[in-house]
């Protein structure tokens, strides 16, 4: 299982940004997905996760009502819409998959499939 991010990038506090994670595997869509993120000196923490039906997604008490996860199981894609962003929320961001749970975790313990990473800045 290949999972690739897309769609971060440079931004201002305030704007907005759409990343992407694209999977390889057609049994993707009976997988919880996850998105994390790691700043520089700092463990990866949790972001966001929804389940394989879309339904009971689950936010950080960070992100809670400016980013949404969302996805398109015949598109194999998980996408993360973050608004208002804010010079905090600079960091690698990273989906992950996990085939075993329905519901969603906040743990990166309990993902085993995991991307590259992408980049996003928000300058202030």
């Amino acid at each position: 299982v290949q999972l690739v991010e897309s769609g971060g990038g440079l931004v201002q506090a305030g704007d907005s940004l759409r990343l992407n994670c694209t999977f390889s595997a057609h049994t993707f869509s009976t997988y919880v997905v996850g998105w994390f993120r790691q700043a520089p000196g700092k463990e990866r923490e949790f972001v966001a996760t929804i389940s394989w039906s879309g339904g009971t997604p689950l936010y950080a008490d960070s992100v809670k009502g400016r980013f949404t996860i969302s996805r398109d199981n015949a598109k194999l894609m998980v996408a993360l819409q973050m608004n208002s962003l804010k010079p905090e929320d600079t960091a690698v961001y990273y989906c992950a998959a996990d085939p075993d749970s329905y519901f969603g975790s906040n743990s990166p313990n309990d993902y085993e499939y995991w991307g590259q990473g992408t980049q996003v800045t928000v300058s202030s």
